[in-house]
């Protein structure tokens, strides 16, 4: 029985990368015999079985079906010495993302997976081959993108959403003509026209994938990343004759939202999130421009008392929206600092205390006064930070 790592931790660790988990070929054994060694068998189809001591992944080599190399594309024995019948190590050298055979176009969820590599690797200078590009394509244009099941898709997203780079992910997509499939209402936004002077990069997709970057560098939260794509679907919707200005785009892009979640499995905490940036986005940036009474309606709408850690991620999508524009990627959000001391500000109202001084619909009454003059006083003296 000879034994290889293979995978994800050979390419790491040809990388200088941290490994983070670690999976095994084995060759020369059979199911019966890695039973009594005391593996633990954990598939059926292609027998995966798991090291009685360190819970590691140790699959049977196969030679059947679709694989036609009896290792992955690149493995290290015991001794670190390397298998590379592919050429792997240099694809790593020259920051190559390359397929290994032709039976890359038998699984259309290998487009997303690239995509995903894509992002990952982004900042190492990692690039698609042609030749993979090109079978990307090849599978999008025969309809086997249409295949994919929605659980398949959004876990794929999410795992690109969560990493780093995401942008990248998206626009590989669009690359190879499966945005449009898997996500039409992010695809539409490209060469949609917005005002120069509020969006100095005017095409709305370009925006997008901007708030997408400041997203990613302001939160680790796959809500707030989320909301940062989705926040503007609306202006997909536009009509010509209203271009480049998009008015009503923030309710247009709330019943998208909801589309998008019945359509994929996206969690409910990424749908709501994005739900309350795309109604409200506007507002957050116009908070100077409000009465204390209309920001306490916002508070109230966003349930900010009562969810002040979801109303501090509506901020941080807000503020991603804000800084996701040509030239203004490192301006200073002085809204959010409007909006989160005005909230601070009504939260110093003792609701159990009004409570005992008054009965019935008196007392929200009571405490939505003594709210808004608390916002009003913190309003006339907020100084913004330059």
């Amino acid at each position: 029985m000879q034994v290889y790592l293979v995978g994800g931790a050979v390419r790491d660790e040809q990388l200088g990368l941290p490994v983070k988990e670690r999976d095994w070929c084995v060759v020369g054994a059979t199911p019966t015999e890695m039973k009594a060694a005391g593996y633990r068998q954990v598939g059926k189809d292609f027998p995966v079985f798991l090291h009685p001591d360190t819970g590691e992944e140790y699959a049977l080599a196969r030679t059947e079906r679709k694989t036609a190399a009896a290792i992955n594309a690149i493995a290290q024995d015991t001794d670190g010495n390397l298998v590379d019948p592919y050429g792997g190590v240099a694809d790593i050298r020259d920051r190559i993302l390359r397929h290994v055979s032709d039976a890359f176009v038998e699984d259309p969820v290998r487009v997303l997976r690239v995509a995903r590599f894509a992002a990952r690797f982004a900042s190492l200078g990692f690039v698609i081959a042609p030749e993979t590009l090109s079978l990307m394509r090849r599978i999008t244009a025969n309809g086997e993108i249409d295949a994919l099941v929605p659980d398949r898709v959004w876990k794929e997203t999410e795992l690109a959403l969560l990493g780093r780079d995401s942008r990248v992910y998206f626009e590989t997509l669009r690359e190879c003509g499966a945005l449009e499939v898997l996500f039409p209402e992010i695809d539409r936004l490209f060469g949609v026209p917005q005002p120069q002077q509020w969006h100095p990069e005017i095409d709305t997709g370009v925006h997008v994938m901007m708030v997408l970057d400041q997203a990613d560098k302001l939160s680790p939260d796959l809500e707030v990343r989320f909301a940062a794509l989705v926040h503007d679907l609306g202006k997909g919707t536009t009509r010509k004759h209203s271009l480049p200005s998009h008015p009503g785009h923030e309710r247009r892009g709330v019943k998208l939202i909801r589309r998008m979640a019945e359509r994929l499995p996206v969690p409910n905490a990424c749908r709501d999130l994005g739900i309350l940036v795309s109604e409200y986005h506007t507002h957050c940036h116009r908070a100077f421009e409000l009465r204390a009474a209309t920001i306490l309606r916002m508070l109230e709408a966003t349930d900010a008392f009562r969810r002040p850690r979801r109303f501090e991620q509506f901020l941080l999508t807000c503020e991603a929206d804000a800084r996701g524009r040509k030239g203004l990627e490192d301006r200073h959000y002085t809204q959010v600092d409007l909006l989160r001391g005005a909230l601070a500000a009504a939260t110093t109202v003792d609701a159990a205390a009004i409570a005992t001084r008054h009965e019935g619909k008196a007392i929200g009454n009571a405490i939505r006064r003594e709210r808004l003059a608390a916002v009003e006083a913190f309003r006339a003296g907020f100084q913004p930070t330059p």
